[in-house]
């Protein structure tokens, strides 16, 4: 008989049985899809002992003596490495009064204390080797006796593969799961690692970073938030299914109220929410001050069937960086498909390219309309004339909405087609439908939009006239 010093300088006092259990369990997972055998298996005999089977190529003796096996870490999915984990299972079964024994074709092994090499007064666990016991067994088999039921249950919940958490989708990053409680749990390669209170899924990190191993210790426990954000985000980024953009979105749709999970408060996320959800549903996403501005655009919005999003302004400054990179991939390759997220600007872009004017002829005018109608030759006398540009003045009932205030525009110039266009309640008042017109007029003449310089300047100059030629008057 051999018997091999495990070499366990620290205990892991903090482990329980379940995580004593958790690394045999993970063992036969990794022989089981390292050599491609059939499943598993977890039951208990009649004289009340548990067995852990796999039916790969069987546990060597050598395992126990390997820091790394290049194998496990070579090949995706791997929970742990050969060695390392099962001497600290071993030794906390020895501290916890339990038997551990192993039957392989190469060996029979048990556990004991005995003098460790040249310390002959330190006492310490040793594997001991027998010849096997049955030389033509399949896979290895751990029999644990005095260990009960409730310790297995708990180590197998800290699996995926136990667990009722259902895969919703999958990327190249991981794993989205849906939950089965009210907790959201984080699983590397489908092993339990840590729990969140507020996570709107359960995750299976399977692409694991150079953070996540370095996280990853010797307990596989008290792995920190700040180890696998990144890849909680990048396997949400990956998303495209209609069930998880359904379900962020109707999470982002609480933005407003706070009351959302701790997914949707990481901006990327919001992003990414905001433009799957775009893909599937029509929606208007609007900041809290475009809320209180934009009043009956908003109310127009919902009246054509979409849904009203309060967001952030910082997402909205992401979502319109996003949008100019897309029109700019179209420009690039015509013909290309794009997502343009709507948000409110969007929207009321959206508006104005498919709004349609209600022109009313003079004769529809009432007489006070057509008599103040009638200042515009005196306005285009007193300032020398009507300009060249200006075809006409057109009156209608509906205008465009400004795309600062959101409101009605009273007045539009029309450079394309030459005509000012009058909001017809303007006609109302003799002063305001002046000053309406020369405001528009100044757009004419100087070709420049509003809040300008030469816009200014223009507007100043018509003033100027018209109030030199009334105080000689």
């Amino acid at each position: 008989m051999k018997k091999f010093d495990l070499n366990i300088e620290k205990i892991l006092e903090n482990w329980e049985m379940k995580h004593a259990i958790r690394e045999i369990i993970a063992n036969a997972l990794d022989e089981q899809k390292l050599s491609r055998s059939r499943e598993i298996e977890i039951t208990k005999d009649a004289e009340g002992s548990w067995h852990i089977r796999d039916f790969g190529r069987g546990l060597r003796y050598e395992h126990f003596t390997q820091k790394e096996n290049d194998e496990k870490l070579s090949i995706e999915g791997i929970i742990g490495k050969f060695g390392i984990g099962l001497k600290d299972a071993l030794a906390t079964i020895e501290r916890k009064g339990a038997k551990a024994r192993i039957i392989s074709r190469f060996g029979d092994i048990f556990l004991g204390k005995a003098n460790k090499v040249g310390f002959e007064d330190l006492v310490t666990l040793h594997a001991y080797i027998d010849e096997p016991s049955l030389p033509n067994f399949e896979g290895t088999d751990f029999i644990l006796t005095n260990v009960s039921d409730y310790d297995i249950t708990e180590a197998k919940k800290l699996f995926l593969k136990f667990n009722s958490e259902q895969v919703i989708e999958k990327t190249k990053y991981g794993e989205i799961l849906g939950k089965k409680s009210n907790t959201g749990n984080i699983y590397i390669n489908g092993v339990l690692v840590a729990t969140e209170e507020n996570f709107l899924f359960s995750y299976n990190i399977t692409l694991i970073n150079s953070v996540i191993r370095k996280a990853i210790n010797r307990e596989r426990a008290n792995v920190g938030r700040t180890a696998y954000t990144g890849a909680v985000k990048s396997i949400l980024m990956e998303c495209q299914s209609k069930e998880i953009a359904e379900k962020l979105s109707e999470d982002l749709k609480q933005f407003s109220s706070g009351n959302i999970h701790d997914e949707l408060k990481w901006i990327d996320v919001q992003q990414h929410a905001a433009k799957i959800l775009n893909k599937y549903e029509k929606v208007v996403l609007v900041t809290h001050e475009e809320l209180e501005r934009g009043t009956d655009l908003i109310d127009e919005a919902r009246k054509g069937g979409f849904q009203v999003i309060a967001i952030s302004s910082a997402l909205k400054d992401k979502i319109q960086e996003q949008n100019q990179q897309e029109v700019q991939k179209q420009e690039e390759n015509p013909g290309q498909e794009i997502n343009i997220v709507r948000i409110f600007s969007q929207f009321v872009q959206e508006r104005s390219d498919n709004f349609e004017f209600k022109f009313v002829q003079p004769s529809e005018l009432t007489y006070t309309e057509r008599e103040n109608l009638k200042f515009q030759d005196v306005i285009f006398k007193l300032i020398g004339g009507q300009p060249w540009n200006v075809r006409e003045i057109v009156i209608s009932e509906t205008m465009q909405r400004d795309e600062t205030t959101f409101k009605s525009a009273d007045g539009l110039w029309d450079p394309k087609e030459q005509k000012i266009i009058i909001k017809r309640s303007v006609l109302q008042s003799t002063e305001r439908f002046v000053a309406v017109l020369l405001h528009e007029v100044a757009h004419a003449i100087s070709g420049a939009t509003d809040a300008t310089r030469r816009f200014e300047s223009e507007l100043t100059r018509l003033l100027g006239i018209l109030g030199t030629k009334a105080a000689k008057d």
